[in-house]
């Protein structure tokens, strides 16, 4: 997937080299990693995204156009949705809003988890990179 900025293709790539069963493992992995939020931000201040089954709230700063800044929360009884997060948060943060704006709305599904997640959880990643989009149109 050509249109995406190197972190989140290097993302991709690292799940497409492995099975099934080690997705699940590697997307775990990434909901640790996802970044506290900054002392500055509040969870209350953010924008929630409903469609997501786990609370998830996420806010956009892109004050700077070339270096988009990207802030998620979700409980960590939430693995999935955080492991979703910290893929966007990792993949696309610092990005520039053009970058952002031209990943392909379905690139989750090049990390091959529908055999592993259901639907209504990748539509739950699916919301997320929408409502960042539609933020840096606005």
């Amino acid at each position: 997937m050509s249109e995406l900025p190197e972190p989140l293709a290097e993302i991709v790539d690292d799940f497409a080299a492995i099975g099934t069963s080690d997705k699940l493992t590697l997307l775990l992995e990434f909901s640790r990693e996802l970044p506290p939020l900054p002392a500055e931000l509040e969870q209350d201040a953010m924008e929630p995204v409903p469609e997501c089954q786990s609370p998830l709230f996420l806010s956009v700063d892109d004050a700077d156009r070339d270096k988009v800044r990207l802030y998620f929360s979700a409980p960590a009884e939430a693995p999935t949705t955080r492991g979703f997060a910290s893929i966007l948060a990792q993949g696309l943060d610092g990005q520039s809003a053009d970058a952002i704006l031209a990943v392909p709305d379905d690139f989750y599904s090049a990390l091959g988890l529908a055999e592993a997640v259901s639907p209504l959880r990748l539509r739950g990643m699916s919301a997320m990179l929408a409502r960042i989009k539609r933020r840096l149109r606005g």
